[in-house]
């Protein structure tokens, strides 16, 4: 959902003026790092003064960046991830506000055609989380991979930060990938440009008229 790399703000351009959006998302945070960087706290400060609002939605993505791998963001898939995510829609409610668990975006890497999906674990979690907390769910993962599967790799690799650049991996006829030393580039198959920030934040705008019509 972070500014420039994710959907956030293409999802808050498509907000009713008459209503107000604002994207917290930071880049590389995951469900423990968010809150022990202190931002979780600004979150819980906006809801405390959001009394002047109808109703407050509070839209909660984490799974990238708690997948194993990461020095001081990852979490244990088990133990510290559902623990996290129902805390942050327990939180919420306590404040008066309505959670809305987003399952992880797809990334876009395909091998011999079929789109990989690491973070269906974590979006399993998310689920299981929604059920027990009886939030609403927004299921961007199951959506997102089956819309980016359907694509393709040469699509799909149109979505990302950056054009591909000319030796990046690129799936042959036979199902090879060939690496020959990428030159530095903002492109990879995690985060959004433009035009994939327009077309995932269309999805959520899409899934939450179907999950919460009142808004």
């Amino acid at each position: 959902m972070a500014s420039n790399s994710g959907y956030g703000d293409a999802f808050c351009a498509r907000i009713n003026r008459a209503n107000t959006c604002i994207n917290l998302a930071k880049g590389g945070r995951s469900s423990g790092s968010f809150r022990a960087e202190g931002r979780w706290d600004e979150v819980e400060g906006l809801l405390r003064g959001a009394a002047a609002y109808r109703a407050t939605y509070v839209l909660i993505q984490f799974g990238h960046n708690d997948q194993p791998g990461k020095p001081g963001r990852s979490t244990d898939l088990k133990t510290e991830f559902p623990v996290n995510m129902a805390r942050y829609a327990q939180e919420v409610k306590a404040l008066g506000g309505v959670p809305v668990l987003v399952t992880p975006l797809t990334r876009r890497s395909f091998k011999d055609g079929v789109l990989e999906n690491n973070l269906a674990p974590w979006a399993d979690v998310i689920r299981a989380t929604a059920a027990a907390q009886k939030t609403p769910l927004l299921d961007l993962n199951a959506e997102s991979y089956a819309a980016v599967q359907a694509m393709g790799q040469n699509e799909a690799d149109t979505l990302a930060m950056a054009p591909r650049p000319a030796d990046y991996g690129v799936p042959q006829p036979a199902g090879k990938v060939e690496v020959a030393g990428a030159a530095k580039s903002a492109f990879d198959r995690t985060h959004v440009g433009a035009k994939g920030a327009a077309y995932f934040s269309r999805m959520v705008m899409d899934e939450i008229k179907r999950t919460l019509p009142e808004v």
